[in-house]
């Protein structure tokens, strides 16, 4: 029996993206300075990426005050998360399976360039 990876294809050219900005720019800058470059080969490659993507919580009908802002939603199916740290920790995925739950995608990558080699995780829902 084989397990399918949901959105195999989509989910490699994204991390393929990610390691291209690694290696050129290498670890230890902060996050923002990431996003930026990723912007770079999304736009210039035509793969359809929002940034920033704000996601509201309702309860009984009532829109709540806090608010989701997930990094990057990639192809409108994939959400991509954004670290600069020294490794991925359950806070992070549990940051990702909220923004799963509050937008209704299935797939969030979650990217650390905060090391010497890129570390990523895919988290499903």
């Amino acid at each position: 029996m084989s397990i399918e990876l949901i959105y195999k294809t989509e989910a490699f050219e994204i991390i393929g993206k990610c390691m291209e900005v690694h290696n050129a720019l290498g670890h230890g800058f902060s996050e923002i300075v990431y996003k930026d470059a990723l912007e770079i080969p999304f736009n210039q490659d035509e793969m359809f990426c929002e940034r920033e993507v704000k996601y509201d919580i309702y309860f009984r009908g009532i829109q709540l005050k806090h608010k989701f802002y997930a990094d990057f939603v990639v192809m409108d199916k994939i959400v991509l998360e954004i670290k600069s740290c020294n490794s991925i920790i359950n806070e992070h995925i549990s940051q990702t399976i909220n923004y799963l739950k509050a937008s209704g995608h299935q797939l969030v990558l979650l990217i650390n360039f905060g090391k010497d080699r890129l570390e990523y995780k895919r988290i499903v829902y």
